[in-house]
């Protein structure tokens, strides 16, 4: 039986009691329950709003008002063409009650029958709070999230699995990929393709 992944969302007293729309204050408890173990958040405008059933640019005047009272920072990367490739949204003060004491998974199974747009941003939400080199999880964001077809309801390779515990998969990533590496130093093309199959069949 699949299970969802259970988040802890904090709204402290100094938020609660801010002169703050209402789901401004909702939105940064769903801030807080998104964040990884750093207190960084990456989901857009677009997954906010369509948890909440507003457009973006309401999802972007809460995130405002939210940075202008100083309870959370963004941080914008672009690419050379100047075009938005990430947000990060930061927990900026310190608050009542230890939240990066709070802000922990505990449970890193994924629900495979959610929309693809919220759980694919759920899952790289979650793989990211793990300690891990920055690439490698990138690496297994991609793999795993590779759709089987062009079909909007074509499901993620992650999803075909019987079971997905992030945090296993994860660690066996990480120890195949540091085995794998090694044996492909000094082979030849040929010889690295086919590595780089057998390495894709040993993370299944």
């Amino acid at each position: 039986m699949n299970e969802t992944p259970n988040y802890y969302a904090i709204i402290p007293a100094n938020v609660r009691y801010a002169d703050l729309k209402p789901n401004a204050k909702l939105l940064y408890g769903e801030i807080t329950a998104l964040s990884n173990k750093h207190g960084f958040c990456f989901a857009s405008n677009k997954y906010f709003a369509e948890l909440y059933k507003v457009n973006k640019n309401t999802i972007s005047s809460w995130i405002s008002d939210l940075k202008n009272y100083g309870f959370i920072t963004v941080k914008i990367e672009r690419n050379v063409n100047n075009q938005i490739t990430k947000r990060c949204i930061g927990i900026l003060k310190k608050m009542d009650n230890p939240i990066h004491e709070k802000l922990k998974y505990n449970n890193t199974s994924i629900n495979t029958t959610s929309n693809n747009i919220s759980i694919k941003e759920k899952f790289e939400n979650l793989v990211m709070f793990f300690d891990y080199p920055k690439e490698m999880k990138l690496d297994f964001i991609n793999y795993w999230t590779e759709k089987s077809s062009d079909r909007s309801n074509a499901k993620m390779r992650y999803q075909k699995q019987a079971t997905f515990d992030v945090k296993l998969r994860l660690n066996r990533w990480a120890k195949n990929s540091a085995k794998w590496n090694t044996k492909k130093a000094g082979t030849s093309k040929l010889d690295a393709q086919k590595l780089e199959y057998l390495k894709g069949k040993s993370y299944l």
